[in-house]
């Protein structure tokens, strides 16, 4: 596949890294150590066809198709609810992944909470479930004031996840997400984006969350060897699980497959480092046979054509 598109490079990075995932969701880091995943495979962990998707994309899909109107947390949040409802930005129609804090937060929205007060506040409710889905706003770059980008990621973020952990953990990643679209290569684009938020969390507010985000913010997080990476639910262990697949890799292959093989979470911690890795090498550096495979492929290609039109207009 032949674009220039950094829009689709994104969509389908978040997305082929999620179908390399899925199949193999929750199995240890010692399994894929001695299977370890090569290429797109199927079946496994839910028993999809390869190439299948799950909550991941569909809610990076559904955050996407509400932003080709404009942005409103009512448009996004309703999407979302779709989702769940209808099988709206589904592979084939059926939800069949959902975490529990985003089905918690989908149940008081169809109570008619407000999307910005419909978030988990306490600290159980800091899975990975927002951070997988906010790359779409980082194509608001060139459109929007940084800090006020930074806020649209938190308040995304407080539809389902609206802890200050899982809001700065959005805004981090979406703040190196720019760089990468600004041409800086990864490690230059980490250092820079920890620099650009740090005025921003060092305010009063974002204190006492300050030490959870050290490992991320020291910039020596590339150097951390493998069995101190963690690659569970957890959104700071998948902020930094991704980051470090990144910077230890040359090509987006190889960034979203040591993902996969750090097992545990595998669909997740391969989505959120595929849309950065996507951004940085494009989608003609995803591999076709991989593309290929993606169920829906048609419809997402359609989707970043509306959305860089929506955005860049």
């Amino acid at each position: 596949m032949k674009t220039s598109s950094k829009v689709l490079a994104g969509l389908i990075g978040v997305c082929v890294g999620d179908a390399l995932g899925v199949p193999v969701e929750f199995t240890n880091r010692i399994d894929r150590i001695k299977s370890p995943v090569t290429k797109m495979i199927g079946y496994g962990t839910y028993h999809q066809p390869a190439g299948t998707w799950s909550d991941d994309s569909s809610l990076t899909f559904c955050l996407a198709d509400a932003l080709c109107s404009g942005f409103s947390v009512d448009a996004i949040a309703s999407s979302f609810c779709r989702w769940f409802n209808e099988g709206f930005w589904t592979p084939y129609g059926e939800v069949f992944d959902i975490g529990h804090t985003t089905h918690y937060a989908i149940k008081r929205l169809k109570q008619g909470v407000p999307p910005l007060e419909a978030g988990g506040k306490d600290e159980r409710s800091n899975g990975n479930g927002s951070l997988m889905r906010i790359l779409p706003l980082v194509y608001y770059h060139k459109t929007l004031d940084f800090p006020e980008l930074i806020e649209r990621s938190h308040q995304v973020s407080c539809i389902t996840h609206a802890h200050l952990r899982s809001q700065i953990a959005c805004g981090i990643y979406i703040s190196i997400g720019v760089c990468l679209l600004k041409g800086l290569a990864p490690q230059a684009a980490y250092l820079q984006g920890i620099q650009d938020v740090k005025e921003i969390y060092s305010q009063s507010l974002y204190a006492q969350e300050k030490h959870h985000f050290q490992r991320v913010n020291s910039g020596e997080l590339a150097s951390l060897p493998i069995d101190s990476i963690r690659s569970g639910g957890y959104v700071i262990d998948t902020l930094e699980a991704s980051l470090w697949c990144l910077l230890n890799s040359s090509s987006y292959a190889e960034a979203v497959l040591k993902a996969v093989n750090l097992g545990e979470d595998t669909d997740t911690t391969a989505a959120v480092t595929g849309g950065l890795a996507g951004i940085y090498y494009g989608v003609e550096n995803i591999p076709d046979e991989w593309i290929n495979q993606i169920a829906r492929i048609e419809d997402i290609i359609d989707l970043a054509t509306r959305l860089e039109a929506a955005i860049y207009r």
